[in-house]
């Protein structure tokens, strides 16, 4: 169960993050907002390691597994799913980047002989038909093909290869503080590497409000990764993974409270959020 309460924390973290940086980018732009949350992240978590922790661990060949995810996720996770929303509109974009938990069932089922219950089966189930609603609507890109919507349905293998990926480093080196900084630190890298082959330096300019609200944002995602961590290090993928993907229903749950003059909640997010919890219940009650 603990594991399982680790993985909401996570999510939780991941929607108190996004309300933060919806908030910072009113008079800023995404670019910044990322940058701050990396560096945040980075100096926080290496500051920790520096002081507590050998750096041996640097030798491990967990690092390899860690190295890889944090170049497939964030980076080119969202790189795909931005695109889709591109091609395909984020009305049918959103839904199927919602596909990340069944992928994760899969891979966690083939690869890693893990043997869920009809109850994680089913909560899965009800996750993504939640993500589906909250995420879809009724507009979108006029004109698509079908393969296109391959993009977002990519994004989620991505992701959920990447948690793999994590799991798989963990298992050598059960540290999550190392993993996060690994992951992080590689993010950070690509991000500066991306915004400097492309010259979009002045994007990173950003008023004093702006930068408060990202500092936030960063030390709340510090620690949505470490749990995240901690959750995919302890717990089965199957069940984690559909887990760490309610952060939508905080993120519902949260713009009530805090955005109601940006964000209007609608019946079919709603039921969506229902829907999630109902999910939630069954996979922690399995």
């Amino acid at each position: 169960m603990i594991p399982e309460i680790v993985a909401m924390f996570s999510a939780m973290g991941w929607a108190g993050d996004s309300v933060l940086v919806r908030l910072g980018v009113r008079r800023s732009n995404i670019f910044a907002a990322m940058l701050m949350s990396y560096l945040v992240s980075v100096t926080c978590i290496w500051t920790y390691l520096v002081a507590t922790t050998p750096l041996v661990f640097l030798r491990s060949r967990a690092m390899v597994y860690f190295l890889i995810s944090g170049c497939l996720q964030p980076l080119f996770a969202r790189a795909l799913f931005y695109e889709g929303i591109t091609r395909i509109g984020v009305a049918r974009a959103g839904p199927l980047r919602g596909a990340e938990p069944l992928f994760a069932t899969i891979i966690a089922v083939v690869l890693l002989h893990e043997r869920p219950g009809i109850m994680v089966y089913l909560g899965t189930a009800l996750i993504m038909g939640s993500l589906w609603l909250i995420s879809g609507s009724r507009g979108g890109a006029a004109k698509w093909r079908l393969v296109d919507a391959a993009l977002p349905l990519g994004a989620g293998l991505v992701s959920a290869i990447s948690q793999t990926l994590r799991k798989e480093g963990l298992k050598i080196l059960p540290n999550p503080f190392v993993a996060t900084a690994i992951v992080t630190s590689t993010s950070l890298s690509l991000l500066i590497s991306f915004i400097l082959l492309t010259k979009r330096v002045n994007l990173l300019r950003m008023p004093r409000q702006s930068f408060l609200f990202f500092v936030a944002a960063g030390c709340v995602a510090v620690s949505a990764q470490v749990t995240n961590f901690i959750a995919i290090g302890q717990g089965d993928l199957s069940v984690i993974i559909p887990l760490l993907n309610t952060t939508p229903l905080f993120t519902v749950l949260f713009s009530g409270l805090f955005l109601r003059s940006l964000e209007t909640l609608s019946p079919r997010i709603v039921v969506g959020a229902s829907l999630m919890v109902g999910g939630v219940v069954l996979i922690t009650l399995r």
